[in-house]
């Protein structure tokens, strides 16, 4: 079902309901929503009510947060009550329910991502999302240091979009990231896995790579890769700086998670494992090895589970191998 055809549908059960975030974004670039998610002025109770008076079976798991999920035609949809969210030095925002649909859109990360959708297909747009969605740009919902100091996540999730949809960041945007990129650190290591997964299973990871690195944000979450961003490899086989030999070897393997992180990582050891030859060129003997093993500690700390550490630290360990499956992208990204 189209986006519009399930706004039609959930309206016969939600009244008023409108279609919000990423699923107006995607349906205005004409590709299909991933999820659906709808926002009305109607209370959680009002909505739990009307679920129930059609004969749907509401899960109220989210409704403390305003939130009231249902099926239509074998969809899981999630509507939500306006809201605006108050931060006050903490991570938990308090939460006022509202009836304004302009404050609930405000409260969102980027300005592709603030808009709303309500029938016949009108599009409520505050904050101009289509017009930078017209020229792929990534933008913050208002003072963008205001956004990312609300939720430090959103550095990571600018990459992670304009990876995605490669787009760029917008300027003040993008600034703001470079200042406030040490704030990453008061998120969970787990939630950075799960953007940075999201970067290396695009079709353009290495736009989010490279904004990773040119934010600062690469230095706070894999310091041990941040080194090879103006690596010099000193070697005749090589013409590319460390960092960008590994993003174009991520960017040239297919979409599988952990043949992307072990590329990401291949080359980890060969700072530690550099020595100059007689000629003055760098070798960097048993890096693969070396390599491993900073692997191994870089997946504890980013709490990986035992299937992904052990199946990475083993594609480092033998990629130089011939039967290797990094070998070939490796091979590819030399010049």
């Amino acid at each position: 079902m189209s986006c519009l055809e399930v706004l039609m549908e959930v309206r016969k059960f939600v009244s008023p309901v409108y279609l919000v975030g990423g699923s107006v974004r995607d349906t205005l670039l004409g590709e299909e929503a991933k999820d659906y998610d709808f926002a009305t002025p109607l209370t959680p109770d009002e909505v739990e009510s009307f679920v129930r008076r059609a004969g749907k079976r509401p899960n109220l798991i989210g409704k403390r947060f305003g939130t009231v999920a249902f099926k239509v035609n074998g969809v899981l949809v999630e509507v939500t009550t306006f809201r605006t969210e108050v931060y006050n030095g903490s991570r938990k925002p308090e939460v006022t329910f509202t009836k304004n649909l302009t404050s609930d859109l405000a409260r969102r990360d980027f300005t592709v991502n603030a808009m709303a959708m309500a029938l016949p297909s009108r599009i409520i747009d505050p904050f101009n999302g289509q017009k930078d969605l017209g020229v792929k740009l990534i933008k913050a919902v208002g003072n963008p240091t205001v956004r990312f100091r609300e939720d430090p996540l959103r550095l990571l999730r600018a990459c992670g979009f304009a990876s995605q949809l490669g787009f760029t960041v917008e300027s003040q945007t993008f600034s703001s990231m470079e200042r406030n990129a040490h704030k990453v650190l008061e998120i969970s290591r787990e939630r950075w896995v799960l953007e940075m997964d999201k970067i290396l299973l695009s079709n353009q990871a290495t736009v989010g790579l490279e904004c990773m690195a040119d934010t600062g944000l690469l230095k706070y979450v894999l310091p041990e890769l941040a080194v090879q961003v103006s690596y010099d490899q000193n070697s005749p086989y090589h013409c590319l700086t460390l960092w960008k030999h590994t993003v174009k070897a991520v960017n040239l393997a297919p979409p599988d998670l952990n043949l992307r992180w072990a590329l990401l990582l291949h080359d980890v050891g060969k700072p530690v494992a550099r020595k100059v030859n007689k000629r003055g060129y760098s070798n960097y003997v048993h890096h693969q090895k070396i390599g491993a093993e900073l692997v191994d500690k870089i997946a504890r700390y980013l709490r990986w589970p035992n299937e992904r550490r052990e199946n990475v630290v083993d594609l480092v360990k033998n990629h130089l191998e011939e039967n290797s499956p990094l070998r070939e992208y490796d091979s590819k990204a030399r010049f």
